[in-house]
């Protein structure tokens, strides 16, 4: 069941209001994902908005109602309006000229309806009154959206052939949305998979992790494995890191972890820091992500054993992303603060050996204790050093 978007808490928002007088309310509408959620009951964080009105009137008229503007999308009609509680995309009624899969060349349209056309999924193409809150709804989109369908505006097709990314971001709105499957996108995304070559890695790498990150993609993933899709963008995700990854998503769940992307990511490709390194070189993925990604790779079966020692070693965030995938506990490793190793190499100077070579030694033989023993206090670290200093003088 549909909810009243009257109920939506965005709809409240201080700076829509403001947005709404400068431009006027019968000049725009909210639209896309604010709309949708709002009807699902689900939070909200970015408000888009259509208008009537060309950039430079809607530049012109938030200047003088006081309100900020930056040409974020000059060139596709999109300003975006700063407001108190969040910024806004305001973008001019669009229609389209050419498409090619990759990027399409656009022309101002007159009409809300020859606007909401070019939009992706039926679900997407919903406007709101920003007064009345009155949604227009061409395509069916309020009936799929109760019914849990994804369904895309007009042929399925044809609009993949307009832009070929539509086939990932299907399958990740299907995975958020969906209920039943339908049948003619399905087949779609499968006939023209192929065309994903064509896409930059960035916006593939965007969608992927867009769809890690949801709450169980694993159906999802397991699907487009058999149509032939996964294989295109992730040849790595065969069966058995498929398999990997549905219980890595158990872990999560069962240990009160959030999804995570990259640690998914590393899931779906075998435990080796080569294929991490060319996964995330292909993908373009930040060099943050890369090394989470090969540093995940680098998992071992006996990751579990100790896991306050692994996260001393690789630090909390790496073990934790270890000891998921190993199947291990990662709760002891939440929210710990990796202790200093008090002891410095001139306390052992101190007690008459010569600096160099042995310090080191001793110094990595007292603190490789002090791990494995689960960090004692400093008493039990002079025990361990004296100790220590004995079998360096035998």
């Amino acid at each position: 069941m549909l909810h009243d978007l009257a109920a939506a808490d965005w709809t409240r928002r201080e700076g829509l209001a403001a947005l709404t007088a400068a431009l006027g309310a019968e000049n725009i509408r909210w639209v896309g994902g604010a709309v949708r959620d709002g009807l699902l009951g689900v939070p909200v964080a970015d408000v888009d908005c259509a208008t009537k009105l060309m950039p430079a009137e809607v530049i012109a008229a938030c200047g003088r109602a006081g309100i900020r503007t930056v040409p974020t999308g000059i060139e596709h009609g999109t300003v975006t309006a700063i407001l108190k509680d969040g910024p806004v995309e305001v973008t001019t009624l669009r229609r389209d000229v050419a498409t090619d899969g990759r990027r399409a060349t656009i022309a101002f349209a007159s009409d809300w309806p020859e606007d909401a056309a070019r939009r992706d999924f039926t679900i997407n193409a919903l406007y709101a009154h920003p007064e009345t809150l009155e949604i227009d709804d061409w395509f069916g989109g309020r009936e799929d959206l109760a019914a849990g369908r994804v369904r895309f505006i007009g042929e399925a097709a044809a609009r993949i052939a307009e832009d070929h990314l539509r086939i990932l971001r299907y399958y990740r709105f299907q995975t958020r949305f969906g209920a039943d499957l339908d049948q003619e996108a399905e087949d779609a995304c499968a006939a023209l998979a192929h065309t994903l070559k064509g896409l930059s890695r960035e916006r593939i790498a965007t969608e992927l992790l867009a769809l890690l990150a949801l709450p169980d993609p694993h159906p999802t993933l397991e699907r487009m494995r058999a149509r032939g899709v996964l294989g295109v963008i992730l040849p790595e995700a065969c069966a058995p890191q498929l398999a990997a990854l549905a219980r890595l998503i158990a872990a999560e769940r069962e240990q009160g972890f959030a999804p995570d992307p990259v640690r998914r990511l590393a899931a779906l490709l075998p435990p080796s820091p080569d294929v991490a390194e060319t996964v995330a070189a292909r993908l373009r993925l930040s060099k943050a992500q890369r090394t989470r990604l090969v540093a995940a790779a680098e998992r071992a079966p006996g990751d579990g054993a100790a896991p306050l020692a692994l996260a001393y070693r690789l630090t909390p965030p790496v073990a934790t992303d270890r000891l998921l995938l190993a199947g291990a506990d990662a709760r002891p490793v939440a929210g710990w603060s990796v202790p200093v190793f008090p002891l410095k190499g001139g306390a052992i100077v101190a007690r008459g050996v010569s600096a160099g070579p042995s310090v080191a030694r001793i110094l990595q033989a007292v603190e490789a204790r002090w791990v494995a023993e689960g960090f004692p206090d400093s008493a039990r670290i002079e025990a361990l050093l004296a100790e220590e200093l004995d079998k360096a003088r035998a």
